[in-house]
């Protein structure tokens, strides 16, 4: 039986398509997720920025275990997610990055690097489960899927 979890994944919508393809990676890998992230097809209508963050993106963020940033090109730009990484090291959740394919030249949002006791992996199934459960805390190299080893790590703080 398959591990399960709940997980928020952090992603511009211009990234939508991405990801079921993420959590197919991830149940290619032995792990069954949950997400509770807000996508095209669980759509936001609200306009009021404080209601989207406090009534909508916070209480997903609590319910989830682990945030996934999706790392695409776009994604270091987005001021949403970084605040939603902001959020999940607030509530003292794990957080955890993933090069999306073809993106490994992409820069990493400002909060991630800021605020992390965070993994940052490639897009490598195994690689992305155990930093889910908390098992790797390295940053990979994303071209070539290494651990940069523990000269790259980030220790966490208060953002």
């Amino acid at each position: 039986m398959a591990d399960k979890k709940n997980i928020f994944i952090s992603h511009v919508h211009e990234d939508d398509d991405l990801l079921p393809k993420l959590k197919e990676l991830i149940s290619g890998a032995g792990m069954e997720v949950r997400d509770g992230s807000i996508n095209s097809d669980k759509p936001n209508d609200a306009k009021n920025e404080d209601y989207i963050k406090q009534k909508i993106l916070a209480p997903r963020i609590q319910w989830a275990s682990t945030l996934v940033v999706l790392i695409t090109h776009d994604t270091a730009d987005s001021w949403w997610v970084n605040w939603e990484i902001e959020q999940a090291v607030a509530q003292g959740k794990n957080v955890v990055g993933v090069f999306a394919q073809g993106a490994t030249d992409a820069d990493i949002p400002e909060a991630l690097g800021k605020c992390g006791d965070a993994a940052v992996v490639g897009w490598q199934g195994e690689r992305v489960v155990k930093a889910i459960n908390g098992e790797i805390r390295d940053w990979d190299d994303p071209a070539t899927g290494q651990s940069r080893g523990s000269e790259w790590a980030v220790k966490r703080y208060s953002c």
